[in-house]
């Protein structure tokens, strides 16, 4: 490989880490505009493992911005990033996949004057499929792959009287 190339393919990977990261960090604030702008046109998600939906980013981001209001603290780590890079139309380095695990702790809406510490808490690992395209490096797919969860049981359970 040629100091080129090898400038090139670190390159790609921080601008895909810096979209990841991006992907975590619209989620986290609720700006679902911006969320939708990380996808390709055709761009989708996949929510299902966890209990939500799968569909294109306009639609899981209608979804998400009513979900999200049951968790108005929420701070997910996208971390143990593998980054793969594959060809597109023959052209190295056009498409990219992503397996990253997360840890997504979270706050129920209602806790005023209690403590601020998540009470619900999940983690498992991301699919991220990428292209890149005219405007840099874009989400084509994410599938979300739950494998396990916690939550208070107070909120799991109401409480008796």
């Amino acid at each position: 490989m040629t100091q080129r190339v090898e400038l090139a393919t670190v390159m790609d990977r921080l601008a895909v880490d810096g979209l990841i990261t991006e992907y975590a960090v619209t989620v986290d604030d609720g700006d679902w505009e911006a969320y939708r702008g990380l996808f390709t046109p055709d761009g989708r998600a996949d929510y299902r493992s966890a209990g939500g939906i799968e569909g294109d980013a306009a639609q899981v981001a209608g979804w998400l911005t009513q979900t999200m209001e049951l968790f108005p603290m929420r701070q997910h780590l996208i971390v143990n990033r593998r980054v793969r890079f594959g060809p597109l139309e023959h052209d190295t380095g056009d498409t990219a996949h992503v397996r990253a695990d997360y840890v997504n702790p979270m706050r129920f809406a209602g806790h005023d004057g209690e403590s601020s510490a998540p009470d619900f808490v999940c983690g498992g690992r991301y699919e991220f499929t990428l292209l890149r395209t005219d405007n840099g490096w874009r989400l084509r797919e994410v599938v979300v792959h739950e494998k396990w969860r916690q939550a208070s049981r107070t909120r799991q359970e109401p409480a008796a009287t």
